[in-house]
């Protein structure tokens, strides 16, 4: 048997609103909810056990924190990257949102108004029960997630924004600038590119730049898939045809050219380069 103090960092007895977190990536930003949830037990929540017009931690313990780990944009406002305390202002036909920059404290005892971050008001919306209090970030699009509140017969609701391609472009052009010598790297950035049709000249010049530097199977890909969406349908077709082949020759894995073979037959089904 381990000695006292050679247990688990964790809260030493059991807590009744036990410690929970929940977490959701948006392209490559993460977004985390950390939280302790009551259970409602019978008892009336809303203008009850949680007053209604006063602040609330959203939860039990210590503040719920909401984290962001690149800027966001929360209902329609920029948000910086870093941790909020989140707490609620509850109203029967309205709350208000709170993000507030002094994320660790207990409860909402010493909040301070003027280290908000942000407020916005949400309308409470009926649920089926929810016994023990719920968060959930999940997404909504491509570059969206919605974070939720489910609690009782109650769900409050609010989304959050990424701006996913210029995050993503701002870091490959780092990585590129720090490796330039990392031929998989370019094949990626071109790739990605052609994907959300973005940055496409350049794109081209980072596949030219990855066939420089390895000119095998995987670099002519990108090239071919810039090419296409640039509709050089014809030299599309061609720079594919030639990497397929030449990864079946290498014997290269069903995992390398199997998306070269799918891509290439949906292109010339589509007419591609008549």
């Amino acid at each position: 048997v381990l000695p006292l103090g050679a247990q688990t960092k964790g809260p030493l007895f059991p807590q009744l609103s036990p410690a929970a977190s929940t977490s959701q990536a948006i392209g490559t930003t993460v977004v985390s909810v950390s939280y302790h949830r009551p259970a409602v037990k019978g008892r009336t929540i809303w203008g009850g056990l949680v007053p209604y017009g006063k602040v609330w931690r959203l939860g039990a313990n210590e503040a719920t924190t909401i984290s962001f780990s690149d800027p966001v944009t929360v209902n329609g406002q920029k948000v910086p990257a870093g941790t909020y305390a989140l707490f609620a202002i509850p109203n029967p036909e309205r709350w208000t949102l709170i993000l507030n920059k002094r994320w660790k404290q207990i409860g909402a005892y010493e909040y301070d108004p003027a280290q908000d971050q942000l407020r916005f008001d949400v309308k409470p919306k009926t649920t089926p029960a929810t016994e023990w209090l719920t968060f959930e970030v999940y997404p909504a699009g491509y570059g969206t997630a919605y974070v939720d509140l489910y609690w009782e017969k109650l769900r409050v609701s609010f989304i959050v924004e990424v701006d996913v391609d210029e995050l993503t472009s701002k870091r490959m052009r780092a990585a590129m600038a720090a490796n330039p010598n990392d031929w998989k790297l370019f094949a990626d950035a071109a790739i990605f590119s052609a994907e959300q049709e973005i940055h496409l000249g350049e794109a081209l010049a980072w596949a030219d730049k990855a066939m420089k530097l390895n000119p095998g199977p995987q670099s002519q890909e990108a090239r071919a898939r810039v090419l296409y969406v640039l509709r050089r349908e014809g030299e599309a077709i061609k720079a594919m045809e030639k990497a397929l082949n030449e990864a079946k020759a290498k014997k290269m894995s069903a995992t390398v050219y199997g998306p070269m073979e799918s891509t290439l037959g949906q292109w010339k089904r589509n007419g591609a380069g008549k």
